[in-house]
């Protein structure tokens, strides 16, 4: 058989695996109306084990590689996912009839607000200054009556205070919440929405603009003290199989100053280093390893995002010295182990880092 034969079988394969996706997706439509119907929950991990321990003996019994067949399940698991939770959102939405107004709403996270709230049938407007073309419509909010029955304020951290406090001197009857990265420099217009008697909370999406399915992933609610607002900002999501966490305003800070402020230095750091030594990227992929590959992957996702927001989350953060000055430290003992030669140091440290990990 010739290599243009054996081609077109191939060809003919892919495209019966198309069909067959199709397939799934069309039956996993059914299944997602049978469980809205029901109110069973969109996810069920004891199924999902099952299916992959049956994909795994399958692949073996077939002299396939159990994790290519393992991955390519899980895709379609996670497509499946993808559609149930869409399908939810919409079927379980109480948007209708109701304006939401996202102020920033051409940035990225924004934009993702922006099509959540309309899957949800609202109906969505954006206050934004940029060029930046959308399928939604613009309004002037400093000038406009703002009559909505959500706003979201997706701005950057600095701009977002005298948003806050704008929106307290117009008091708006609706909901509004910003989805900034840190909260306490918004400390003086969350006060000035408080003292106005506006229904506002404050929320932090720990996720960014490409995500399409929420399961695993966090919504951080901040606590203002409005009760009825942080219910109303989390009836939002109740659709989506997101996890709540609640947090206080310095608590949120805090943590974030680990969870984002610590990850981005450490891959700063990563791709300067590498920036400023006489290797060239080219030569160090074609011998890289799988640490230094899964490193680089991330180190590169960092570097295309945007440097401004970057700043402020490292720069507005008044709890970022906590994390910066423990990295800096907990390099400075490494290198200090290894110029000293000092191998049961080094091991310590390995373990210390092993044991708080494994507690996770």
């Amino acid at each position: 058989m010739s290599l243009d034969q054996l081609r077109n079988r191939l060809t003919i394969v892919d495209k019966e695996l198309i069909e067959l996706i199709s397939e799934r997706q069309k039956i996993v439509s059914e299944v997602s109306a049978y469980k809205i119907k029901t109110g069973i929950a969109i996810r069920d991990y004891g199924r999902e084990s099952k299916i992959l321990k049956s994909v795994e003996k399958q692949s073996i019994s077939l002299g396939l590689d159990p994790t290519l067949a393992k991955e390519i399940m899980k895709l379609l698991i996670s497509a499946s996912l993808q559609q149930q939770e869409k399908s939810k959102v919409s079927a379980n939405s109480d948007g209708e009839g109701k304006r939401a107004l996202i102020i920033g709403g051409a940035g990225k996270m924004g934009f993702w607000m922006a099509d959540f709230l309309n899957s949800q049938n609202f109906l969505v407007e954006i206050a934004d200054n940029s060029n930046t073309e959308t399928i939604y419509p613009k309004i002037d909010w400093l000038n406009d009556n703002i009559e909505h029955d959500v706003i979201v304020v997706a701005t950057p951290i600095k701009s977002t205070v005298n948003v806050l406090t704008t929106l307290a001197k117009k008091k708006p009857k609706g909901l509004i919440f910003d989805i900034g990265s840190l909260k306490t420099p918004l400390k003086q217009g969350i006060n000035d929405l408080i003292d106005s008697g506006c229904k506002a909370t404050s929320i932090h999406p720990m996720f960014g603009p490409d995500t399409q399915l929420l399961s695993g992933r966090h919504i951080i609610f901040v606590d203002l003290g409005n009760d009825a607002a942080t219910k109303e900002a989390k009836k939002i999501f109740s659709s989506t199989m997101v996890e709540k966490v609640s947090m206080s305003l310095d608590q949120h800070d805090q943590a974030i100053s680990y969870i984002l402020g610590l990850s981005h230095a450490i891959n700063i750091i990563f791709f300067t280093a590498l920036a400023n030594s006489d290797e060239k990227i080219k030569n160090l992929i074609k011998i890289s390893s799988t640490t230094f590959d899964s490193q680089l992957n991330v180190a590169s996702s960092v570097a295309q995002e945007s440097p401004d927001l970057y700043y402020e989350i490292q720069a507005l953060n008044k709890y970022t010295s906590l994390s910066l000055d423990s990295l800096i430290s907990s390099a400075n003992n490494l290198k200090e182990l290894i110029n000293s030669k000092n191998k049961d140091g080094f091991i310590e440290m390995m373990e210390i880092g092993r044991n708080y990990l494994s507690s996770k």
